[in-house]
């Protein structure tokens, strides 16, 4: 059973916790877990980051990396247009190699929702099956600092207009005031208001927002936190702070993904956001996935990379492949 057809997580999470989930309870359980070893967790990354592949697998390595990427516009100034150009590159990211894969989502405001599946047409759907999903940020992205109430109209909003993901921001401020009942409270209602009127749910994906987090001890106990109260994924960052994604932090969170799949048997995704450029950067990604939680997590519905820059990259290294020779940057388009 998938986590977006659970239909009793706070009951869940009571059991797991031995107690309700308010701030006492939830404090006993994310300030006991082990502490993290900065100094080991650095050089398992960095030894990963060094890992090479075979020039026979980075062919593959490319095309599975478009097929990981959410192609992504987030700017105040967006518009309909500009998303229906998104819409088009996702569809097609090399128009002139039809073999190049499509990548697994665009992901935009919630107002540009009904733009994207409009542009999607029949392409809307499962990435997993061939399909461009439609995710949408919401609950007040990037800064989080909103009510509850419009936290929840902003997500139901965008579900009813189509969108199959829901990427939410925790307030951070209630984290690292230790208040884990508010925050844990906050992602599972909106969790709840992922729910479409045929009673499956839109996944939701629990943005940390790593760079304001500070210290690995409270990305582990946020990523466990979001886990607990429902999310799908966890996600480092909005891309409008730094750090954004790094491979220590992105290890960490996938290793919190493996041990609660060995205690509890579910999957949950992870998606690194925010300054990953170079398909030489993404393929360390891959690598660390693979050796982590393994290469069954390579698929769009357990791992994602938030980029915009990303995709040239990768294409321009896809083209070298083929042709011998690099392309200019002419060659593809400009996001």
């Amino acid at each position: 059973m998938s986590r977006t057809e659970l239909q009793t997580l706070p009951e869940r999470a009571v059991a797991l916790l031995g107690g309700e989930p308010d701030d006492t309870t939830l404090r006993r359980y994310l300030h006991g877990l082990p502490g993290v070893d900065a100094v080991g967790l650095e050089q398992r990354a960095a030894g990963l980051g060094t890992r090479s592949i075979k020039t026979s697998s980075k062919a593959w390595a490319l095309d599975k990396i478009i097929e990981l990427i959410d192609l992504t516009t987030l700017e105040g100034a967006d518009t309909p247009g500009k998303v229906r150009s998104l819409v088009a590159k996702a569809l097609h990211p090399d128009a002139s190699d039809p073999t190049c894969p499509r990548v697994a989502a665009v992901c935009v405001y919630g107002d540009m929702v009904p733009y994207a599946v409009e542009a999607l047409g029949s392409a809307h759907g499962d990435p997993d099956e061939g399909g461009v999903s439609v995710a949408a940020v919401a609950t007040a992205f990037p800064s989080g600092r909103a009510s509850l109430e419009i936290k929840l109209a902003d997500t139901a909003d965008a579900v009813a207009h189509g969108a199959d993901e829901i990427d939410m921001v925790i307030d951070r401020g209630a984290f690292l005031a230790g208040r884990y009942g508010v925050v844990f409270d906050q992602i599972a209602r909106v969790k709840e208001a992922c729910r479409r009127a045929d009673g499956s749910y839109a996944s939701l994906k629990v943005i940390l927002e790593t760079g304001e987090l500070s210290t690995y001890d409270n990305i582990k106990r946020a990523s466990w936190l979001s886990i607990l109260a429902g999310g799908d994924f966890i996600k480092t960052s909005t891309g409008k702070v730094q750090p954004a994604a790094t491979l220590p932090v992105t290890l960490l969170m996938l290793e919190v993904v493996r041990d609660w799949h060995r205690a509890t048997g579910e999957k949950v995704g992870v998606k690194p956001a925010g300054g990953i450029r170079t398909s030489k950067d993404a393929i360390k990604y891959l690598v660390t996935v693979a050796e982590t939680v393994g290469e069954e997590w390579l698929q769009p519905h357990l791992f994602r990379y938030g980029a915009s820059s990303l995709l040239n990259d990768v294409l321009l290294q896809r083209q070298k492949l083929k042709s011998g020779h690099y392309s200019g940057a002419d060659y593809v388009t400009i996001d």
